[in-house]
């Protein structure tokens, strides 16, 4: 993969899309789980995408059950639930691996280019990497981090 761009994600639905549907746009992909300590995230995850989404800001989300099965067993209902408990409206994706073998495309791109602290594997959920608006991996910031704290960040980018 020479691009964030090249790479090919499934829709909750199962439809294939590539992200190329999101060039020019800043972008916060997450590993999402739906019964994580860190899931009430996905409200502040709401409000930035909410509060950006016109200056073209997008979150990604991307539900993982790797960590301790804190996911939800089918998309549709991952889906339902971030609606109904988070009034989720972004992006939400095919269930993925995101480390080991098996681990999505996505994923294994974003780790290379961002590699975590100790090991470039991803560690738990709601992990977060912030793309610009020319698909360069900009930051990766740890699961306890809060959406919130990356406001600023994402402010640089526009």
């Amino acid at each position: 993969m020479n691009s964030l761009y090249d790479i090919c994600v499934k829709k909750a639905n199962g439809e294939t899309i590539s992200l190329s549907a999101y060039k020019e746009n800043v972008l916060l992909i997450v590993n999402t789980a739906s019964k994580c300590g860190f899931t009430p995230q996905f409200q502040e995850l709401q409000k930035l995408y909410e509060k950006y989404q016109e200056k073209g800001f997008v979150v990604l989300g991307f539900p993982c059950g790797q960590f301790m099965n804190q996911e939800l067993a089918e998309n549709k209902e991952i889906i339902e639930f971030c609606q109904m408990n988070y009034g989720v409206t972004f992006p939400m994706f095919a269930k993925v691996k995101v480390k080991g073998s098996g681990a999505s495309p996505l994923f294994n791109y974003l780790t290379k280019q961002q590699p975590g602290l100790i090991t470039p594997s991803i560690k738990w959920n709601f992990t977060k990497f912030l793309i610009d608006r020319n698909g360069q991996v900009i930051a990766r910031y740890a699961p306890q981090t809060p959406p919130f704290k990356i406001e600023k960040d994402i402010q640089k980018l526009w």
